[in-house]
């Protein structure tokens, strides 16, 4: 297949691919999971630590909701002010590609060669490559920051979305392990919190593993166990300080 590729397809893939980057594809489930992933997780670990430690359903709820909206807050921020820093990084790195083609250019050709060099083109096609990519800056930067530095462009308008994503999701994960102490007794709801949990974070796993790669199964078991072990040290701390009933 390399040997059939001229430098003209090589080209125009290299503009589809930055154009269809699956990096951006992939960022909005990639949101959805860490916060609803992280509300399911450290709300059950509070919740169960309070109810462990206070039997008392009001001190759950007050403590399991103040954890969902303050996390959700702080889970969403930190998602804006991530994006915003990998698009500075970005343009930090793709700026001094620029100045570097210009400066030191044989030097940033012979990257270019390395690099498909190492993938297994060789002869005609390799040069043919080399010349095509480096005919361009903006081409040959793209590639650069690509290839050397697997870096991909980041829009800075997707910094609110994801802000959005990972703040809702995280809300909604949230609600699952609280949702039964509204209804039921202490100890039935902590049960049923954590059978609640697992079995969402068991979804979530499979979903991620058919939308992206993996198998469904491994990857909803993987999800659950940590998650539901990590939740547990929660757990363990309300019990070793369980506040002694009110005479």
């Amino acid at each position: 297949m390399m040997e059939g590729m001229t430098a003209k397809t090589f080209h125009e893939e290299m503009i589809h691919h930055n154009r269809t980057d699956p990096h951006k594809q992939g960022s909005g489930l990639s949101d959805f999971i860490l916060g609803a992933q992280d509300g399911l997780v450290n709300v059950l670990g509070v919740v169960l630590g309070i109810a462990a430690a206070t039997n008392d359903v009001r001190v759950v709820l007050v403590a399991g909701l103040a954890t969902t909206f303050a996390e959700s807050i702080s889970m969403g921020a930190v998602a804006y002010t991530t994006t915003l820093a990998d698009a500075d990084l970005y343009q930090s790195e793709r700026e001094r590609e620029y100045r570097h083609i210009v400066e030191a250019p044989a030097l940033e050709t012979k990257e270019i060669r390395d690099i498909y060099e190492s993938k297994g083109f060789k002869g005609d096609l390799l040069e043919r490559i080399v010349q095509t990519i480096t005919a361009n800056k903006d081409v040959w930067v793209a590639v650069m920051m690509a290839e050397e530095h697997q870096l991909s462009p980041v829009d800075r308008k997707t910094a609110l979305k994801a802000a959005w994503v990972v703040g809702l999701s995280a809300i909604i994960g949230s609600l699952v392990p609280i949702a039964p102490f509204i209804f039921l007794s202490v100890a039935t709801s902590m049960w049923t919190s954590v059978l609640f949990t697992a079995m969402v974070l068991f979804g979530i796993g499979i979903y991620k593993a058919r939308v992206t790669v993996g198998k469904p199964m491994r990857s909803g078991l993987e999800m659950m166990v940590i998650g539901i072990v990590s939740a547990m040290a929660g757990y363990l701390v309300g019990v070793l300080l369980k506040v002694p009933p009110v005479p």
